[in-house]
């Protein structure tokens, strides 16, 4: 009996560490990254705070912050990041999201308009809180605005399906230059999660025309899209926009890496734009090419490292590996690229 006694010690000795382990990396972002991220933006109501932008909160921040939690496998914090969504932002009409929220307005939602890549966060993040979690509440609240984006946000235009930015402002009646879009709301990864709870072949032909029209957007010298695009015509930077690859479209990689789209050949062009001196990633003119900006904080260099991650197998500097909140856009963007490469290119780790 002893024997066994001390066989059965030794088994449990071997595995409860390994459970330990696999407890810690049920999430592809880090629990104690998670941790970082929450303790500086998000508040005990709920809000993801864009401490760069007047610390408002807006739809596309409340988006991130329930994605990072169902990667971080953290439904305490899911349920939290929702239950202000649900009761500030979802106060629209249509289904879709208020996107911009101020603590210290009266009323405290400032645009009631929607902002569609927000949405489509939202709506995401839902689908796979729901089905990790088996949340069918979760499911169902994703499907309704899924269906609310295909019924408002959808454009049908040259022979393409589009998205606009917002249900109001963007279209062919609403600006002389309309339709206007920007071409970093298309969040691909999301598309066929959204068909799960709301099927539609639109889905696919969004995914498939958005990915195309990426590919033909080439402005000036460096031929990278602009932020925010007309398509009255020839497509070309929108009138009453800054003209430029700005901190919009620099997420564009970013999101075609994580829906493993893209190809070779955007990818690279996209790589050799985007990329200045020490691993920076600058922003520049649509125009002219000229750089207006050099970024060299580690979120959005990051971006420069998946590109070169996925073209090249270039292995992430130590540099970047290690997550540390700065601000809020570029911290989401870290932690959004620290789970694509555990996930899906560990050998660049």
């Amino acid at each position: 009996m002893r024997w066994r006694t001390a066989l059965l010690a030794g088994l449990l000795a071997l595995l409860l560490p390994m459970a330990a382990g696999a407890d810690e990396q049920a999430g592809s972002v880090k629990a104690g990254e998670w941790d970082q991220y929450k303790a500086r933006f998000l508040d005990s109501g709920g809000r993801i705070i864009d401490d760069a932008n007047g610390n408002v909160s807006h739809s596309e921040g409340q988006g991130y912050g329930l994605l990072l939690a169902v990667l971080a496998d953290n439904p305490a914090d899911f349920a939290l990041i929702w239950s202000f969504t649900r009761r500030e932002l979802l106060l629209r009409d249509d289904g879709l999201a208020a996107w911009k929220w101020s603590a210290t307005e009266t009323p405290h939602i400032i645009d009631i308009n929607n902002a569609t890549d927000g949405d489509i966060l939202i709506a995401y993040a839902l689908v796979l809180a729901g089905e990790r979690w088996k949340r069918q509440d979760y499911l169902q609240a994703a499907s309704r605005i899924a269906k609310a984006i295909l019924d408002n946000t959808l454009l049908d235009h040259g022979g393409r399906t589009l998205l606009l930015p917002g249900v109001t402002g963007f279209g062919t009646t609403d600006r002389p230059d309309g339709p206007v879009v920007n071409p970093s709301y298309w969040i691909f990864e999301a598309f066929p999660a959204l068909d799960r709870v709301a099927p539609s072949p639109r889905w696919k032909a969004l995914s498939d025309d958005g990915l195309a029209f990426i590919n033909a957007l080439q402005s000036g010298p460096r031929k990278l899209p602009a932020d925010w695009v007309s398509l009255r015509a020839m497509p070309k930077p929108a009138q009453g926009f800054p003209a430029e690859f700005g901190y919009n479209a620099l997420r564009i990689p970013l999101y075609l890496a994580r829906a493993d789209m893209g190809g070779r050949d955007l990818m690279a062009r996209l790589r050799a734009g985007m990329a200045g001196d020490n691993d920076a990633l600058v922003l520049s003119d649509a125009s002219t090419g000229a750089v207006q900006t050099s970024l060299t904080d580690p979120g959005y260099r990051f971006v420069n490292h998946i590109l070169a991650c996925v073209l090249d197998r270039v292995p992430i500097p130590d540099s970047v590996k290690v997550f540390s909140p700065t601000q809020y856009y570029p911290s989401t963007l870290h932690l959004l690229g620290l789970s694509y490469v555990r996930e899906k290119r560990p050998e660049c780790l």
